[in-house]
C-alpha cells in the first residue's frame, strides 16, 4: 500500500516568508554583483586606466549603492550574514 500524500501540483507557500525569501535572494545577487563591479573598478584604477573623474563616479556609485542597499535591508530586517547563502560544500557564496 502506498502511504505517500497525494500530489496536488500546488506549492503551498506562506505569502509572509515568500516575500522574504525574495528579498533576500534579490539582495544577495545585488550584493554579489556590487562586489564584483567594485573588484573591477580596483583593478583599473590600480591599472591606471580611469581619469580622477571617472574613480570619483564610480566611488559615488558604489557608495549610493551601499547606503540603498542598507537601506533595503533594514526594510526586510536582513543583515549582511542573512545574504551570505552557504553553497555546502562549495561554501559560502560571498
Amino acid at each position: 500500500m502506498d502511504h505517500r500524500p497525494e500530489k496536488s501540483g500546488r506549492i503551498h507557500i506562506d505569502s509572509d516568508s515568500a516575500e522574504e525569501g525574495l528579498a533576500q535572494l534579490v539582495l544577495t545577487v545585488i550584493e554579489l554583483l556590487r562586489q564584483l563591479v567594485e573588484r573591477q573598478a580596483i583593478r583599473r584604477v590600480d591599472g591606471g586606466t580611469l581619469s580622477e573623474e571617472e574613480i570619483e563616479n564610480i566611488g559615488v556609485a558604489l557608495m549610493n549603492l551601499d547606503m540603498k542597499m542598507d537601506e533595503l535591508k533594514d526594510i526586510f530586517g536582513l543583515d549582511d550574514e542573512d545574504l551570505n547563502i552557504d553553497l555546502g560544500p562549495l561554501g559560502n557564496l560571498l
